[in-house]
This record gives C-alpha cells, sequence and structure tokens, in this order.
C-alpha cells in the first residue's frame, strides 16, 4: 500500500498557474466531498469512524493533491496526509503574474517630542467587542494620535488595571488584578539610567512613538503626517516615483493587489496595516516605544498559528535588558511594554567620554554635527525589530510582526551632497561635507539617498525585507505549525509583496537587504534582462559599514554570500550606464529541500536560463527572480538627462583604498586573557517535539529554559566564543544579542572578505562552501546589565528550541537575576538555576570546550 501511496505521490502533477486547489473527487465519502485542506486530515479520521470510510478519505487526499516530489515546499506538502498545498497564483477567477505589482515603500512610525510632564488624557486603549474580534480601526488610530498617556515610569507601572479587564474577564476569567504595563515589575526590569540632570550616565527619553499590533485592515492615513518626506520632497514628492498619490491611505493588507485581502486573523502587523513599517531614529535622540498589544483575547481567534502573547527584540540594539524583548518577558493583550532605546555608540561610558570626535556624533537638522560619547568605530546602520515570544517567535515573525529601522549618524547622515562645492565641506554646514572630497576634514560618507532633507532621505536608499511566504486556497497565509526542522514557504515576497517591480532612476541606489524569512537563506545575484550578471559593491554586513567595501564579482564569490535568517547586507548598485526602460533583476540561486538548512548554491547559468526549473518538483519554487529594476531617466524640461549624483563611489574605498569605519580593536592583552566559551548547536539530547537543543562548554545539550543561566560575562570585559555546529545536513543562522563582535576565525582560518571587515551579530555555521562549521568570535559587554540571548535563527529551531540564556554581571555586584513569570495577572519571578560554568566558561574545571587550534 504504501509503495502505491509513494508512486502516486510522485507522479501527481504539481500543476503551473491557477493549478493549486484541490479538485472535488468524484465517488468520495460524505464529509470529504469538499476540496481538501490542511484540516481535513483530522476531520476524516475524527468524523468518520468507520475504517474503509476513513482509508477512502485518505486515499482521495493523496490522488486530489499536487505533489512537490522531494521539495518539501511549502512545508507539509509532501506530508501524509499533507498539511500544504502550493499557494495558488488564481483565486476565485483572478489570476497573478510575476513583476506587476508595485514594491511598497516603507512606511515611517514617526517620532514625537517626549512629554515634559503627565498629559492629562485619560482615553484607555480601545477594546474589541468580544474575546475573537479586534478594536474598530479608526478608534486605534484616534487613540494612537493622542499624546502619551500614562506618563511612563522608570519601574513598571503596576497601578493601573488592563485597559481591556472587563471583557477579559469575561473572555479569560477572573484573576485578583491585571496590570496595563506587561513589563515586570521592581528593580531587575527597571529602566536602567532613567534619571538624572545634565549627566550622560543617564538616558532619558528624548522622543517617543507608540502602535498597537493588531489585525489587518486598511490602512486610514494614520502615519500620512509623520512622513519625513511628507509626499512633497525628492521621489516621494509630486511626480517622483515614489509618490503614491502622496498618501497611504486606503492601502490593503493583501500580498498582490490581485491577491484576496488578508482576514484580520491571518496577518497581526505594527498599527495592522500596511506598507510595512520603518524607524527612522538618530544616535544621541533616545527613543521610548510604546508597544501595545490590541490581539485577540482568544487563543484559537489566529487562523491556526500565531501567540496573542509578544515580546519585542530590537535586533541588534545597544540596549539595557530590559528593553531587548526577553523571551520570557511577553504581555498580553489590553496592555504595553514600554521599550527604551538609548540610541548610544557601544563604549559611551570609556571611550570618547567628552564627545570630542566628530565622527561620533548625530545630525542637528541645519547642517551641523551634534557630538556625542562612544566609539564612532561603532556606529549601526541597518537593524529591525520583531517579536522573540518563547516558542512563538516563528509564527509571530512570519504573520507580520516584524519592522525594520535605519540608524542615522554623522557617518551615515542619510544625506548626499547637491553639488560638488558642497561635498568639498562649508564650515556653516559641516555635515554636508563628503568624505571621499576631504577626508581629513569630512566624516559624512554621502552614500545614497538624496539631498531634500537634512538627514534620513530614502529617495535612493531602499530598505527590502525579504521572505518566502505561503498562501492557502483562499490565498490566506498559511503556516505549518507542526514542523520542527523549519518552515520554508513557495512564494518570495520582498516588502509583503509577491515578486514586485521597483522603480529607480539611472543613478547609484542603497539597497539594505534583510533576510526576514523563518528558515530560508538567500545568495542573491544581480542580472540584467539578457542574464548577464550586474556587479555591485557592499557596505555593511549586518547593518554595520564595513572599514571597506567589498566588489561583487571578486574573487572569493561573483555574487553575495549566503544570507542566513535576520542577516542584514548594504548594497550600492549603480544605474547609470543603463537606459530607459531597461529591465534588471534578483535572482536567488539557493536551493533549499527542507527547512533545517539550505542544501546548494544553484549555477549562475543554469538559473538564469531556465535549465533549473523551480517548479517544485524539479527544483525549489524559491529559487530565481524575485524583484524587477525598470530603469528611468532623469528628466528636465521635458528632456532625458543624466542624474546627479554626488553620492559616494564605493569603488573608491576598497581595500587599499579609502575607509568607512574602521574596526574596533582588541588589545592583544584583551585576547590573551580573555574568557573562553563553547556553544555547539546540534540535536543532541533532543526530544521529537523538541529537537534542536545548544552545548555549553562541552556539557550536555539542553532546550531552552527561562530559568537556566549558561553564561555570565562581566560588564566592561571582552571574551572569545566559539559557536560550533554539532551535525551535519544542517545550517544555523547563529544570533548573539546585545553587542556586535568580531570574527577572528572561520573553521580556524581568517574569515572571507566580507567578514573580514565587518562587525556581526548573525554567524552562519554549517556546510555550505561560503561558511564553515566553527566561528570563533571576540565580544565586549558595555554600559548595560541584565539578561540577554544567544540563539539560531532559523526561527523554528529556536523556537524548538536551541534558545539559550546568557546575563551580564556587574562586576562589584554579580548575582544571578530572577526569572519573569508573565501572565494575565502581572509578572512575578522565580529563582533561576546556572549551569556549572556559568561563570569561567572554558576556564572552569567543569568545562570540557575541546577548541580547534
Amino acid at each position: 500500500m504504501l509503495n502505491k501511496i509513494n508512486n502516486r505521490m510522485n507522479l501527481a502533477e504539481h500543476g503551473t498557474v491557477g493549478v493549486g486547489h484541490y479538485p472535488v473527487m468524484p465517488n468520495k465519502p460524505a464529509n470529504c466531498s469538499r476540496p481538501i485542506g490542511p484540516k481535513d486530515a483530522l476531520e476524516c479520521s475524527s468524523n468518520q469512524l468507520n475504517t474503509a470510510v476513513i482509508m477512502a478519505c485518505f486515499l482521495s487526499m493523496i490522488a486530489a493533491r499536487p505533489v512537490h516530489a522531494a521539495f518539501n515546499i511549502p512545508t507539509g506538502v509532501t506530508d501524509i496526509p499533507p498539511a500544504a498545498v502550493p499557494s495558488p497564483l488564481c483565486i476565485n477567477g483572478q489570476c497573478v503574474t510575476a513583476f506587476t505589482a508595485p514594491l511598497l515603500m516603507f512606511e515611517e512610525f514617526g517620532l514625537r517630542a517626549m512629554p515634559t510632564s503627565p498629559p492629562s488624557n485619560t482615553s484607555r486603549l480601545p477594546g474589541p467587542l468580544d474575546c475573537q474580534s479586534l478594536p474598530n480601526g479608526q478608534d486605534l488610530d484616534n487613540f494612537i494620535k493622542e499624546p502619551l498617556h500614562p506618563f511612563p515610569t522608570e519601574a513598571a507601572n503596576e497601578l493601573l488595571p488592563n485597559a481591556w479587564e472587563a471583557k477579559i474577564e469575561e473572555c479569560a476569567g477572573s484573576f485578583p488584578r491585571t496590570v496595563l504595563e506587561g513589563r515586570p515589575p521592581g528593580v531587575w526590569f527597571a529602566h536602567q539610567r532613567w534619571t538624572g540632570v545634565n549627566d550622560r550616565k543617564y538616558i532619558y527619553p528624548k522622543v517617543y512613538f507608540q502602535s498597537a499590533q493588531t489585525g489587518a485592515r486598511k490602512n486610514l492615513g494614520l502615519r500620512d503626517l509623520y512622513q519625513r518626506h511628507g509626499y512633497s520632497k525628492g521621489e516621494f514628492g509630486s511626480g517622483g516615483l515614489y509618490h503614491s498619490s502622496g498618501t497611504a491611505k486606503n492601502i490593503e493588507v493583501k500580498l498582490h493587489p490581485m491577491l484576496p485581502v488578508q482576514r484580520p486573523d491571518t496577518v497581526w502587523t505594527f498599527d495592522g496595516t500596511f506598507p510595512p513599517k520603518l524607524l527612522m531614529a538618530r544616535y544621541g535622540e533616545s527613543i521610548l516605544f510604546r508597544h501595545y498589544n490590541a490581539l485577540p483575547i482568544d487563543d484559537t481567534a489566529n487562523h491556526g498559528f500565531g501567540s496573542k502573547e509578544i515580546s519585542t527584540h530590537e535586533h541588534n540594539g545597544h540596549n539595557p535588558a530590559e528593553s531587548d524583548g526577553y523571551t520570557a518577558s511577553w504581555f498580553y493583550p489590553g496592555e504595553f511594554y514600554d521599550y527604551n532605546w538609548p540610541m548610544i555608540l557601544a563604549g559611551h561610558d570609556s571611550i570618547n567620554a567628552l564627545a570630542s570626535v566628530p565622527a561620533a556624533g548625530m545630525p542637528d537638522g541645519n547642517g551641523g554635527i551634534i557630538k556625542i560619547p562612544g566609539d564612532w568605530r561603532e556606529t549601526m546602520s541597518t537593524h529591525w525589530f520583531h517579536d522573540h515570544k518563547l516558542d512563538f517567535t516563528a509564527q509571530n515573525v512570519y504573520k507580520g510582526n516584524a519592522a525594520m529601522m535605519n540608524y542615522y549618524s554623522a557617518v551615515d547622515r542619510g544625506r548626499e551632497a547637491t553639488n560638488a562645492i558642497e561635498a568639498r565641506g562649508d564650515a556653516k554646514k559641516p555635515g554636508y561635507g563628503c568624505h571621499y572630497a576631504n577626508p581629513g576634514k569630512n566624516v559624512n560618507l554621502c552614500l545614497p539617498s538624496g539631498t531634500a532633507l537634512d538627514w534620513g532621505n530614502r529617495d535612493y536608499d531602499v530598505n527590502l525585507i525579504i521572505a518566502d511566504k505561503a498562501w492557502d486556497q483562499d490565498g490566506q497565509l498559511f503556516f505549518n505549525i507542526f514542523n520542527t526542522d523549519g518552515f520554508l514557504g513557495d512564494r518570495v515576497t520582498v516588502n509583503w509583496q509577491w515578486k514586485p517591480y521597483l522603480d529607480v532612476r539611472a543613478r547609484r541606489y542603497r539597497f539594505r537587504l534583510l533576510n526576514g524569512s523563518v528558515s530560508r537563506y538567500f545568495k542573491i545575484a544581480l542580472v540584467n534582462a539578457q542574464g548577464q550578471r550586474v556587479p555591485f559593491h557592499m557596505i555593511a554586513n549586518d547593518g554595520n559599514l564595513m572599514e571597506h567595501t567589498v566588489p561583487f564579482p571578486n574573487a572569493e564569490s561573483a555574487d553575495l554570500p549566503s544570507q542566513g535568517i535576520a542577516e542584514r547586507y548594504d548594497i550600492v548598485v549603480d544605474f547609470k550606464n543603463f537606459k530607459d526602460g531597461d529591465k534588471l533583476y534578483f535572482v536567488n540561486l539557493l536551493e533549499h529541500d527542507n527547512g533545517r538548512g539550505p542544501k546548494q548554491a544553484i549555477p549562475f547559468e543554469d538559473v538564469v536560463s531556465g535549465v533549473y526549473q523551480a517548479d517544485g518538483i524539479n527544483g525549489d519554487p524559491g529559487v530565481g527572480k524575485f524583484l524587477e529594476f525598470r530603469v528611468h531617466s532623469c528628466v528636465q524640461k521635458g528632456r532625458p538627462v543624466s542624474c546627479p549624483d554626488y553620492s559616494m563611489n564605493p569603488a573608491d574605498y576598497v581595500e587599499g583604498g579609502l575607509q568607512m569605519i574602521p574596526l574596533p580593536t582588541f588589545t592583544a592583552d584583551e585576547l590573551q586573557n580573555a574568557i573562553h566559551r563553547k556553544f555547539e548547536f546540534g540535536r543532541s539530547n533532543g526530544t521529537d517535539t523538541q529537537p534542536w537543543t545548544i552545548k555549553t562548554d562541552g556539557g550536555q545539550g539542553l532546550n531552552m529554559d527561562p530559568h537556566r543561566l549558561s553564561a555570565a560575562p562581566t560588564g566592561g570585559a571582552a571574551e572569545i566564543w566559539h559557536i560550533v555546529n554539532g551535525g551535519s545536513g544542517w545550517s544555523h543562522p547563529v544570533h548573539v544579542h546585545f553587542e556586535e563582535g568580531q570574527i577572528l576565525k572561520r573553521g580556524g582560518k581568517a574569515p572571507p572578505i566580507w567578514e573580514k571587515w565587518a562587525r556581526k551579530d548573525v554567524y552562519r555555521i554549517g556546510p555550505l562552501t561560503d561558511a564553515t562549521d566553527s566561528v570563533e568570535m571576540a565580544i565586549r559587554f558595555r554600559e548595560f546589565a541584565g539578561t540577554y540571548m544567544e540563539h539560531c535563527h532559523n526561527t523554528q529551531h529556536e523556537d524548538k528550541a536551541m534558545l539559550m540564556r546568557w546575563d551580564i554581571q556587574d562586576q562589584l555586584n554579580p548575582i544571578v537575576l530572577p526569572t519573569p513569570v508573565s501572565g494575565w495577572e502581572g509578572v512575578s519571578y522565580e529563582s533561576s538555576n546556572v549551569l556549572p560554568t556559568y561563570k569561567d566558561g572554558c576556564d572552569s574545571p567543569l568545562a570540557d570546550c575541546q577548541l580547534l587550534p
């Protein structure tokens, strides 16, 4: 029987555009006569008690199912019975084709000045009508527009009840009390450095923004007034490429304009709206983010996946632990959590303490630079923030809990020069002078961006979140919660649009590429319409500008290196040699057949020629073109002209040329005396439901326990961490929270050129040709203390449960912090436990690290 079933599966037709629905089979028994979906196996087995009837149901599913052969994409399509189907491109007579949807440009949250005294407002977060519903959209917008209230406090506000207390009692039961702020109470999660006047040690927020996580709804224009470009400047102004009718109003949550609107229980985003959101932040301007939870109270109102409890991690901010989004400090519907993001440079307390270095600075809004303390070599640029709730990170991020964040600084101002004279520098507006024109005086790298604003121009600086998705037969987002290897979708999206296009001018552009997938890696090439490689330069790795740019192709790789989940690569592409109407494409070359990790890089020629069949039967449907660029010339008085472009030429900054941001140095003494730690990512001692584990310092493989402290570096110290792959056939993009590290060795050798000049927070280990099974990196721990995390950023691996806790301990008071335990009634604490090597790592007599030479 099984042989027959397998033969039928392998012979089944995958189908092309429009073939994705399960046909109704004749001769099906009662209750199995409708199209087969992911829940039908359970329904057939529970509703049909006759064995013959059950087998008939089961076989009808297999016979009807279009199969991806060896490629389990979307994850669950090869299960018996199937848990997934190929995502249809024709639904209800509407069909979509590639590169017919315009790319959604990110919508800015916008920042407001922090109130100096408590506002008089007493209104509450609008509530739902019942246990399964969400607040009214207009009511929610009106509430978010109001000034910040209640006033933020150093320790969590335990005095006010949950905004939805009455409805919670009706839907979730009675509790002794509820709370409005879901942050753990008391000193352990109090905001660090909160109070103090004119003292650089204290970092009280200067600006704030607020948003509510809620279900998909039409954009009502809430953020229009907060766009820095105002839909009136540069390419966002009238006649510009990205004007978009001057508003985000009426944009619906769709994966393509011709696909169905996503339901409120299917997609949960910031504000509940599209476009995806972007935070524009300046160094030296500390931010308070009040994150409201406006999700359904009922656990089941989630379209089969996603958790109503959330915790927000700013990846990879130099932030205090209470604002890092610890996996166990989640908060509930009707609550908020105040995250305080200080926006300081690492080394704030020990380097450039008097703020005398021009490169360590922030744009002042008028061409100048406000100097700030800290090490300017630790300047960061491209971040994102996303959910980090224990066991549910993959589901919640996939469902929409992810936004991007751009850091702006004196070095990365987001403004290029308007002409050659300005590029040389001006004493009245020193922030506009370009480094390339006068390296001894000017600090602004003048990366492609625009000139209309003092800082943060996005005309030629584009954020791209690349992620694979899948949808069901109704066009609603689909996720397989039962798979533990990793989830793969069969449709690659950019900024939540399936295979969109982007209009570009014939000039240089900066692209900030974020891999926002659950389990899929990418390896990206840029090609023209003829299938020929187009050269470009990498300028940043993990969102950190490097010491030198890296040209592609180069001697080590023709295309970008493999990009693991959560890695950010910033690149500069020059379109100046292309004509009006020319088209170029981003192409993914990396093949998966399951979610454990990528299988192989497909030869470039095979992908662009079509020899490789990315149809789900013969090849991975995630391989191939996924974003189209349409080139437009600049026009002056109705005639095409060369586009003015005084942005930095990245070719001037390759190795041997000018430097962007020099790498911070570790002294020989620091490295010689550093504590070593070893973290091995594998499956030893795992279970069927939680197979992924981490060995610390040669100990046994362990799943995540929020109570367990695995490592406790001392504040101010430098350490060397060895990140090791514990098995063959899988890959792990390992993320270390809080500070950026530098790779000393990869596989026992010097790192490749794109890591040689880089600061990293995601470290890929695995069998790919541009990765290795081990990474040795150096890292410091400064300014803040508390509980942080390390984990695999294949978030299905993380949730199942390849995640561990580490704490930064104060040198004078090295206590083990208690563990927060969240509930509707607020957050309590339980005692924590420690591993035997938590303090001394591989130097402990109880360790068995067996480090590579």
